[in-house]
């Protein structure tokens, strides 16, 4: 367990410092100690910066396990934004989808965890439903940019509520099986979107 004694003369911004590298301390003190046990101190002390620094990467300690979220949009962003027009409307969200869930295997354990909190720690719930709506709101504006609507039309919104949970309903399947493939599970659940509900799983 780490040192719980006070920050050393460490302190101050490393050249090193990233939303991901102290989202990747924060995950495993969270892992380690428990969510509410573990407060922004000691995330900054085992990073090895001041508590003021810490907030200059997020606005609050419910924001730690989220990493650089606002990068991921972005690239999701620039990532539907340079599929050709002729891609279906499906085909290029289940391609967004794919690529923003995509991660190293070396990753993975820290990314289970990740979702583990996000997903299942009731104190997260509220903030959660915020990054969610950023997330809906990117594929909101692809579709409605396809389609000629305004991104808070009801089509787009519909949309991106269905891509969400498709996102929500692999992570709940793939935190509980570990012997499952979060690709896979992801594209099961387009499958389900391009079939419809008249065609049962199987």
């Amino acid at each position: 367990m780490p040192s719980r004694r006070k920050p050393s003369a460490r302190i101050g911004r490393r050249p090193s410092t990233t939303r991901e590298s102290l989202s990747a301390i924060g995950i495993e003190l969270f892992r380690t100690r428990g969510f509410d046990e573990t407060s922004v101190d000691e995330i900054a002390e085992a990073a090895g910066i001041a508590r003021r620094t810490l907030f200059r990467y997020f606005p609050s300690k419910n924001a730690v396990p989220w990493g650089d979220f606002d990068a991921h949009l972005a690239h999701m962003r620039t990532h539907l934004a340079a599929l050709p027009d002729d891609v279906p409307l499906a085909d290029a969200l289940g391609s967004a989808l794919l690529d923003f869930n995509t991660f190293p295997e070396s990753e993975s354990q820290r990314h289970r965890a990740r979702m583990e909190l996000i997903l299942r720690n009731p104190t997260l719930q509220a903030y959660s439903s915020v990054m969610y709506q950023g997330w809906r709101g990117a594929i909101a504006e692809f579709v409605a940019r396809r389609t000629g609507a305004a991104p808070d039309d009801h089509y787009p919104r519909t949309v991106a509520y269905l891509l969400l949970a498709v996102a929500v309903s692999a992570y709940e399947q793939w935190l509980a099986d570990e012997t499952l493939e979060l690709p896979d599970l992801l594209a099961d659940g387009m499958r389900t979107l391009y079939s419809g509900l008249n065609h049962s799983g199987s």
